[in-house]
């Protein structure tokens, strides 16, 4: 988009600047959000504040600059205003959470550190926020997002005071600050029909029961390691003890992982699925859905807690998901898996779209 294809539409966005931006308390203010916004929508790859002011007609990278880093407006309402408005407009399938990168030089700006960069697809120096996405199949928008402190910040007084991180701010895990997330657009009425995220939030068995804990749905990468009890599985009551304590519950067979209970489903039980149009063909693979218990010492722990707490006891069964599984053709075995708490009868196309 160039300066003439801007101008067309500045009525709307004079409109859209008026309403995201009414909580900032000065006119100046406002006008600098709007030339803001504009350098956002016009052509050229780099989005800095320099570059964009060079690009605006009437940009200052002074203004632009004491606008986005030191000016005294509320960041939190123009957020949620935009929430407000982008939810209905997207009509989001899912809320996704996920990792956004930004290389960086150097080690000054705020919570950089070498650590996997998505955007290069390696290890890189770079900053790391934690995002919660509102997804369709057309669009999506972030909703809300928290930057990710490296332990090593942690304790960097120096960095610290002179990047201005304030001293109630430590490090937190990844999937905690996207619990943050979530729960800060709970307080602004908004929830997700879906929470979906990949193996790297997915594996956690914390933020599993975390999301159900908080009756958000979710479907979630995983890797094929974890372990599981077949849904059948049923938990039996040792002997009692000589020492007359009754033992808890356990069921009778270990547990295996999702990549061997996959397998031994055979290639036969996997069905091709369609989920959608590819750039230059539908994108198809073969799919199987099953009733599964995570197991390990985490998802037991987790799961007795909350059993007592609802019931003040625990019978043993741990709570069913549903694994799904992908096998690709020309694969030897299952390659991808993702565990649901959506309803059982809800459709495997449905669950692979997601």
């Amino acid at each position: 988009m160039d300066a003439h294809e801007v101008n067309r539409v500045r009525a709307k966005l004079a409109l859209f600047v008026a309403d995201v931006f009414a909580s900032v308390p000065r006119k100046d203010q406002r006008a600098k959000g709007d030339c803001y916004l504009r350098g956002l929508m016009m052509d050229g790859r780099r989005k800095s504040i320099q570059a964009m002011a060079e690009r605006l007609p009437d940009g200052n990278e002074q203004n632009l600059q004491q606008f986005v880093n030191q000016s005294t407006w509320d960041p939190v309402p123009v957020r949620r205003r935009i929430c407000e408005r982008m939810v209905p407009r997207i009509g989001p399938d899912a809320w996704a959470v996920d990792d956004v990168s930004f290389p960086k030089d150097g080690r000054m700006p705020v919570a950089v550190a070498p650590q996997y960069c998505g955007a290069l697809g390696k290890q890189a120096n770079c900053q790391v926020a934690v995002g919660v996405h509102a997804v369709s199949d057309t669009a999506s928008c972030p909703l809300n997002w928290r930057l990710f402190l490296p332990q090593e910040w942690a304790k960097d007084t120096v960095r610290r005071r002179r990047t201005g991180v304030p001293k109630d701010v430590g490090h937190r895990e990844k999937w905690r600050l996207a619990l943050d997330a979530l729960d800060e657009l709970a307080t602004w009425r908004l929830a997700p029909p879906v929470v979906v995220a990949d193996a790297g939030y997915g594996q956690n068995a914390d933020f599993r029961a975390a999301l159900a804990e908080r009756g958000h749905a979710y479907v979630v990468g995983i890797r094929g390691d974890i372990t599981v009890q077949p849904h059948e599985a049923v938990p039996a009551t040792p002997a009692r003890s000589g020492n007359g304590r009754r033992p808890l519950p356990r069921y009778r067979q270990p547990p295996v992982t999702v990549a061997q209970l996959a397998a031994a489903a055979g290639r036969d039980a996997f069905g091709e699925v369609t989920w959608r149009e590819g750039s230059r063909s539908p994108m198809t693979s073969r799919f199987l859905a099953l009733p599964v218990r995570p197991a390990g010492v985490r998802p037991r722990r987790l799961a007795q807690q909350a059993a007592v707490a609802e019931h003040g006891r625990w019978d043993g069964v741990l709570p069913q998901v549903r694994l799904l599984a992908e096998w690709p053709d020309g694969e030897d075995e299952p390659t991808r898996f993702w565990l649901s708490d959506l309803p059982d009868d809800t459709p495997i196309p449905d669950l692979v779209r997601l």
